[in-house]
């Protein structure tokens, strides 16, 4: 049964394609490198812009200021080949899977973020606060739809 599953699971794999993400836009940020950025936006994270690309300007029909959201952005400078990591950099803390922590360290480096809305300004969104780098790409913004969301 075991073999099966991995036969399958292979098989799977080599069927499944890759696919594009084209970026929204782009954050502007204060912080220009990775080890500067915080762990996380309530650790001293600052506001910062989000840049959005003319042709999805209508995708923000309807967004106002003080909306809260969820920026999903791709981590371009983490390390993909990461499967391990040391929980919140601390190497006092055993090694964990990825999939088990925040790390930006990942095969795919989706980030999450909840941030606000400050204010719009036709293409350029003032937001915070965000722990992301100055140049993250963003691939898409959702709704918080709850207290619980990210």
């Amino acid at each position: 049964m075991q073999t099966l599953l991995m036969i399958n699971t292979v098989f799977l794999m080599n069927k499944v394609k890759n696919f594009p993400i084209k970026p929204i836009g782009i954050i502007r940020s204060e912080i220009k490198k990775r080890e500067d950025a915080p762990l996380s936006n309530t650790e001293g994270a600052p506001d910062a812009f989000l840049d959005i690309f003319p042709v999805y300007l209508e995708g923000l029909s309807g967004m106002q200021s003080g909306d809260e959201v969820i920026l999903i952005t791709w981590l371009h400078q983490a390390d993909r080949d990461v499967l391990k990591v040391h929980p919140r950099r601390d190497i006092s803390k055993p090694l964990r899977g990825v999939f088990l922590t925040r790390s930006p360290d990942r095969p795919n480096p989706l980030g999450l973020h909840r941030v606000r809305i400050l204010s719009i300004d036709q293409s350029r969104l003032l937001i915070g606060p965000i722990e992301a780098i100055d140049g993250t790409p963003v691939v898409d913004i959702k709704p918080v739809k709850n207290s619980n969301d990210a």
